[in-house]
């Protein structure tokens, strides 16, 4: 007996015009897209930012952190010490506020030191570096081949009389900072049983997760770059959405 002929699936083509009448169609309470921006704001702890764009937007605090741009003075404070490569000072600010955060999530605490490292190779004090690494660094990763990995990293800058021609260059830059100080101010939500992650990010996560699975049936222009949010469509291609299923944490900073 012959077998029956298999019908080869053949996807749906929608072109680009066709794709933005689409999203034309669809309405979006404009007072919605303003609770997603104060609520990023805030849950970030950009507080100055939160409270003008809540001002001209005309959005009222709730009672809890959604929108709420009370209370986030010292996630503020220690942020902005993050930033600044005031390390040392962003430990005591987290321990004032509450010693438990960093005694509970030995993670945390670790990449508080790393980030304490590169601060010291940043401003040229390799002596010191070195010092730090031998006293405060080696005594956490002893029984962690992660972290260890992780100080390594840190320490192949000194390799290099041209740190920028490092692979791991990038630890020396201000994404670095932000990405320290946001992975330190949702710890500090966390503790205070407040939302730790922007709807924002959550949002956008799920839209690489859609088309993802949109594209397996339909060849439609995607956001592939969340950055700038460009419609991009390959016309002979299958598009590739898998690289763009989860946010990394530069994006979401």
């Amino acid at each position: 007996m012959s077998k029956p002929a298999v019908r080869a699936f053949q996807k749906s083509i929608i072109d680009r015009n066709e794709w933005e009448d689409k999203l034309a169609q669809i309405k979006i309470n404009r007072s919605d897209l303003d609770s997603l921006v104060l609520n990023y704001l805030v849950v970030e702890g950009y507080k100055e930012a939160a409270q003008v764009f809540q001002q001209e937007s005309g959005l009222k605090n709730d009672d809890t952190n959604e929108t709420n741009t009370n209370g986030i003075g010292e996630r503020v404070t220690i942020r902005k010490k993050v930033i600044e490569g005031d390390i040392i000072g962003a430990i005591g600010e987290v321990n004032m506020l509450n010693p438990q955060i960093l005694d509970s999530s030995p993670e945390l605490f670790f990449k508080l030191k790393q980030q304490q490292l590169i601060e010291l190779i940043r401003s040229g004090k390799i002596d010191d570096a070195l010092r730090f690494a031998q006293e405060e660094l080696v005594p956490l990763v002893e029984d962690n081949s992660e972290f260890l990995q992780e100080v390594e990293k840190v320490m192949s800058l000194l390799a290099f009389e041209d740190q920028k021609s490092c692979p791991y260059s990038s630890l020396l830059g201000n994404g670095q900072r932000q990405k320290t100080a946001s992975e330190l101010n949702s710890a500090i939500l966390k503790s205070q049983q407040l939302e730790a992650t922007p709807k924002l990010q959550l949002l956008l996560k799920i839209l690489m997760f859609s088309q993802k699975r949109l594209q397996e049936k339909v060849d439609f222009p995607a956001i592939l770059d969340v950055m700038n949010c460009h419609l991009v469509r390959e016309e002979n291609d299958q598009m590739d959405l898998s690289r763009d299923s989860e946010l990394s944490d530069d994006e979401a900073d």
